[in-house]
């Protein structure tokens, strides 16, 4: 991985947008293909990991395990390795990422209205 340089123009430009929109910061936690896939398939209770891939059939392991590490590593879920035989781990919203629920929500409804059809 390229390692990112924290004095770029590029890199102050991101973070003056990241304080100054908040919507701006708020798709840099949720946005991309899947996370908003993750978070949906989170709304209605915990999941294990074999779940959430029988649920976003499409998505590779590795994509999976990388994003369910940055939503952990931003708060928005938690994971929790069960005790268990055979072991496992499940993975819920946190508080905030609850939170999220009615703007994935009002977001699908707006998706539904404008996107094209046969889509």
């Amino acid at each position: 991985m390229t390692k990112i340089k924290e004095a770029s123009t590029n890199q102050s430009n991101k973070n003056t947008a990241l304080f100054a929109c908040p919507v701006t910061f708020t798709l840099t936690k949720i946005g991309g293909r899947w996370k908003p896939l993750i978070i949906y398939n989170l709304l209605d209770g915990p999941k294990r990991y074999s779940e959430l891939r029988k649920q976003i059939p499409a998505i590779t392991e590795k994509m999976l395990i990388q994003h369910l590490k940055e939503l952990e590593a931003d708060q928005l879920i938690s994971r929790h390795a069960l005790a268990v035989v055979p072991p496992h781990v499940e993975y819920r919203l946190t508080p905030a990422g609850q939170e999220l629920g009615p703007a994935m929500n009002e977001m699908a409804n707006w998706g539904f209205k404008y996107r094209e059809p046969g889509l």
